[in-house]
């Protein structure tokens, strides 16, 4: 008799079930899309993406056995315990879906037939006899899950409880002869049902998949099939009350699904149907005409910034010998410009790159003065010390002064680190920030005015500049309403002569942009403004207004002054030593009947719609320490104008290469005008 040996007998079938089945779904997806096609062309509507979708999803379940097993039921116990195994068995249920488009979160629920089905490895009985065993283990699954879009787009995860009814419990166990004794006769296959089964298994899956689109958005009901793969741990998958047998599931699949999308198609009388609170304006001032003089008072940020590996200073900072310092003057300081500036960033970052100029010129002119330079390092205290002497060295060695005038220190960290516990997110960016040295003293000589100890900043440093076009000339769109109504809103501006730019998308009520970036030097014309917007719901609804720009030019000159308040990483709160110096410097020096314009400003790091929200919470909070401290000496004849800038590039203050550039743009400017 032939002797059977095969211990994955039973996978060959249930893999061939399995692509079976796999081949089905595709062929179905493929008629699908052939019949979808025909159709797309007849279509003339638009639809939103459904937010609910029902289907079925269909899989092979890859289990795999371990633990052990050997009394299979009350009336058979084998001669010896089996141990690990595997098999392959189908999954099929009916899928439902609730997710909005563009969403992070949505639901899922599926419930059907869901097979454990597989072989245990062979195992020898006492007798040198080969033994197989092999179960049909299958169960009625409820599987309700939360979905996770993190990228906002097609691919998903999802993850939940699974609740399993068994339907199947039945085994197969067969004795094969002694492989040394041939002519022994084969035993029958013994069937049955195990005994000792759970009805219930409460375990968990995680998983992930991915949309693809089987039909246009221009069909009403839309097809999408997202192949997924999950996996089941093995806690709550041991079958039975009894022994040890326990099973972690693999599962690869795809779901096939339609939903029904709203029909987005809105004529521009529907607009104020579909979505009545949405008041959309667009303010172009004609002309704003005045060259202003700014007298801008520019914070000194006490850190210089070291690149990662290095610990000398980089060559972005102005480095004097020592033969041109006696030409160096803290008030001409915008005579020594780096090779390496250009644009928008320039003027106040000359200031800052000659902070150690500044800071040995002010040491030199107070002699009594002493400073304690802190190094901070990702590589520990001893480099950061080494990047502190880098300082040290610099100003000693340049500016000629005791060395006993200067302490160093090295640290792991800075006191206020830009990395927080827990972030993993642009963590490279981050660090680059807290690689740095930073300037103390206890010298008032040396810092802000009305503060001292060792965490105050320098004190800063007064530039005199023309300014290009104030931020009353820029062109507002006021999309009252958009932020509750929309998740994202975008512009589409046409000129009379059928050039097109796109803006966004926003998710802001207000939005302002330069007139030079929309027109370019075109001094005036008139131009078609689009507005469009994506509910909630998915649905698009489309405003348009025209309106005639005037670009921006100089005439008279008008004299005013720029404040600067830093603010820490993440924080919509001013650092505390400023609540003082805007209340005691700023607030004094707003003229009567003047006017605030204070706007705010992040770096790049974090959402781009996150960072807006940050920077209008920045602009507020100053406006709030100004407005208390013009009530405290009964003034009420300034008028306040305040925006929120975010990251935007084309209104942010510098660049956002270099870890100082990213910290200047932590800022809130407050610019103050004199009655006209």
């Amino acid at each position: 008799m032939k002797t059977k040996y095969n211990k994955n007998k039973g996978s060959g079938k249930a893999w061939s079930t399995y692509t079976t089945n796999i081949k089905s779904v595709i062929l179905f997806a493929f008629i699908i899309a052939v019949i979808q096609a025909p159709l797309q062309a007849q279509e003339q509507d638009t639809f939103s993406k459904p937010s609910w979708w029902f289907g079925v999803a269909t899989g092979a379940n890859f289990n795999f056995y371990q633990g052990s097993t050997q009394q299979l039921n009350a009336d058979l116990t084998v001669p010896k315990a089996f141990g690990d195994g595997s098999g392959v068995g189908l999954f099929l249920a009916p899928s439902i879906e609730y997710y909005r488009p563009g969403s992070l979160w949505g639901m899922m629920l599926q419930f059907g037939l869901d097979s454990r089905k597989g072989e245990f490895d062979e195992t020898l009985s006492v007798c040198n006899c080969p033994m197989d065993l092999s179960t049909n283990l299958s169960y009625l699954t409820i599987e309700p899950s939360i979905r996770f879009a993190p990228f906002r787009n097609d691919f998903y995860l999802y993850a939940g409880p699974r609740f399993a009814f068994n339907m199947d419990k039945a085994f197969t166990y067969q004795l094969h002869p002694n492989p040394a004794f041939p002519e022994q006769v084969m035993l029958p296959e013994e069937t049955g049902d195990f005994s000792e089964v759970k009805n219930t298994l409460i375990s968990m899956q995680i998983g992930a998949g991915y949309d693809i689109p089987l039909s246009s958005q221009n069909n009403k009901t839309q097809f999408v099939l997202s192949p997924f793969v999950a996996f089941h741990p093995y806690f709550g998958q041991s079958p039975r009350s009894t022994e040890t047998w326990n099973i972690t599931t693999i599962r690869a699949g795809a779901i096939l699904k339609f939903g029904v999308g709203k029909n987005t198609t809105v004529e521009e009388e529907d607009v104020k149907v579909a979505d009545p609170k949405v008041n959309f304006t667009v303010n172009a001032p004609e002309n704003i005409p005045s060259e202003r003089t700014v007298v801008e008072t520019f914070p000194v940020i006490n850190y210089v910034f070291f690149d990662l590996g290095s610990t000398e200073i980089p060559n972005r900072y102005v480095l004097l010998k020592k033969e041109d310092v006696k030409n160096f003057k803290e008030e001409n300081v915008q005579l020594f410009t780096p090779a390496n500036l250009s644009g928008r960033s320039e003027r106040q970052m000359v200031v800052y790159y000659n902070i150690l100029n500044i800071l040995g010129d002010r040491m030199v002119k107070n002699p009594n003065t002493n400073i304690k330079l802190v190094g901070s390092s990702e590589k520990g205290v001893d480099d950061a010390k080494t990047m502190a002497e880098s300082v040290k060295r610099y100003l000693t060695e340049v500016f000629a002064m005791a060395g006993s005038r200067i302490t160093t220190e090295g640290r792991n960290k800075p006191k206020i680190p830009s990395e927080q516990p827990g972030a993993t997110e642009e963590l490279e960016l981050l660090r680059q920030g807290d690689r740095r040295v930073s300037i103390e003293s206890n010298s008032p000589a040396l810092l802000i005015e009305f503060h001292s100890g060792p965490d105050a900043p320098l004190k800063p440093v007064k530039i005199v500049n023309v300014q290009e076009a104030p931020v009353e000339s820029y062109v507002t769109f006021n999309n009252e309403g958009g932020a509750d109504a929309f998740t994202s809103w975008t512009l589409e501006i046409e000129d009379d002569k059928g050039k097109k730019q796109s803006f966004g998308p926003y998710t802001q009520d207000v939005v302002t942009i330069p007139g030079k970036t929309i027109m370019g030097t075109r001094p005036e014309g008139v131009y078609n403004v689009k507005m469009t917007g994506i509910t909630k719901e998915g649905l698009t609804v489309v405003k348009e207004t025209s309106t005639k720009m005037v670009l921006w030019t100089p005439s008279k000159n008008e004299e005013a002054m720029r404040f600067s308040v830093p603010y820490n990483f993440n924080d919509s709160k001013s650092i505390t030593m400023y609540n003082t110096y805007l209340t005691e410097v700023v607030t004094p020096k707003i003229p009567t009947g003047g006017k605030v314009i204070i706007h705010g400003h992040t770096d790049v790091i974090g959402d781009a719609a996150y960072n807006q929200k940050l920077s209008v919470a920045r602009a507020n909070d100053v406006q709030a320490i100004i407005k208390e401290a013009l009530a405290k000496t009964g003034r009420t004849d300034v008028t306040f104008e305040v925006h929120g800038f975010g990251e935007d590039p084309n209104l942010s203050q510098f660049n956002n290469k270099q870890p100082e550039e990213r910290f200047y743009n932590r800022t809130v400017i407050i610019d103050i005008i004199p009655r006209k």
